[in-house]
């Protein structure tokens, strides 16, 4: 097996990894929400009761919601895990990288790591669908209260109960408040978390190219390739681009990259290390101890479905979960199914465990 079709096997790893490692943080972020939501409906229940019809006042009540804003800890919260998650990013790019390159190469090309708090400083001030990181998490902000101050609106407007006020807002008991307009934004915030983990992981393998681009020939785009797929990722898979994103043998544009194309991308891309004869090492054989092979070739085409059923029984079962690991070896299940097992989630912790390069 060559070096860069183990880069390319584990990147498909990593992608997978961290759509449960996003599923985990979606799951505690909407604790915090729930949190702040009940917060809410509590001092909005106090206010509205204080106020008659009579001498409502829009102006007043925006008052109160921006004071509850504070008490919103989503923001905190998301921006500490990607802190801590570049960490993880920059330990991952490189110690991978360490473990497949053999000595001869790493003598006369050693490798560079990126800080955390640099790559940390890159996610933040890159921006991703037009904007960055930090507008659209204050956005989310914005949008629940706007939709609190419109549906108050509407309810003085027809003349809704207090109660019925509440239950717009934040929804009913029975249906586990998930019918309220505050859901909406639930629903957004876990679309930008995912969006935001892919943004934080594209920008950390940018910053690790960038470093170590003497030994990079080109990159290559690799698409999942399953019934949720856009067809401008399906366009783009295994096509490769130079490092500063320019076609290789087509014409398709790179745009925003994989991972930030679109909101929840989950494409990837994969460095084509160059041949020890394009690094200027002159030697016919690999050398002894060396892990895989160097010769600068892209890997033949694979789909995803045959990447997971070439993995281990370890590693498939890792992604699928023992029961359909089974059902993937027995020819039993789709791809559309492979990607994640339901209700899988990562903490950084379990993705530090599962991805600990040896």
């Amino acid at each position: 097996m060559t070096i860069n079709k183990k880069l390319r096997d584990e990147a498909i790893y990593h992608r997978v990894n961290l759509v449960s490692y996003g599923s985990g943080l979606i799951k505690e972020s909407l604790k915090l929400l729930n949190i702040v939501d009940k917060e809410l409906s509590a001092q909005l229940y106090i206010a509205l009761d204080d106020l008659s019809a009579s001498d409502f006042k829009i102006s007043r009540l925006e008052t109160m919601l921006n004071s509850v804003k504070s008490l919103s800890s989503f923001s905190d919260y998301l921006f500490g895990e990607l802190n801590a998650f570049c960490e993880h990013e920059s330990n991952y790019q490189y110690s991978l990288f360490e473990s497949l390159l053999p000595d001869i190469v790493t003598s006369k090309y050693p490798l560079m790591q990126i800080a955390p708090n640099q790559l940390f400083s890159a996610a933040k001030s890159k921006p991703f669908q037009g904007r960055l990181l930090s507008e659209w998490v204050s956005d989310i902000e914005d949008d629940r209260l706007k939709r609190v101050t419109n549906a108050v609106r509407t309810g003085y407007a027809t003349g809704e109960t207090t109660e019925q006020i509440i239950k717009r807002v934040r929804g009913t008991k029975k249906n586990n408040y998930r019918d309220g307009i505050l859901e909406i934004s639930k629903r957004n915030a876990s679309s930008l978390i995912h969006s935001a983990i892919a943004h934080t992981a594209a920008t950390s393998r940018e910053e690790f190219g960038k470093a170590n681009n003497e030994l990079i020939k080109s990159k290559q785009w690799l698409s999942t390739l399953d019934t949720g797929t856009t067809p401008m990722c399906i366009i783009r898979d295994l096509k490769q681009y130079t490092l500063d994103n320019k076609p290789i043998g087509h014409n398709i544009p790179y745009g925003a990259g994989p991972g930030k194309l679109h909101f929840c991308c989950r494409s990837v891309e994969v460095f084509i290390l160059k041949s020890y004869q394009e690094l200027g090492i002159d030697i016919d054989e690999v050398p002894t101890g060396t892990r895989a092979s160097m010769d600068g070739q892209v890997p033949a085409k694979t789909s995803y479905l045959e990447w997971l059923q070439s993995q281990s029984k370890e590693r498939q079962e890792q992604v699928l979960g023992v029961e359909r690991a089974r059902l993937l070896r027995e020819g039993l299940i789709g791809p559309e199914k492979f990607f994640t097992r339901d209700g899988h989630v990562l903490t950084l912790k379990d993705l530090k465990a599962k991805e600990q390069i040896n």
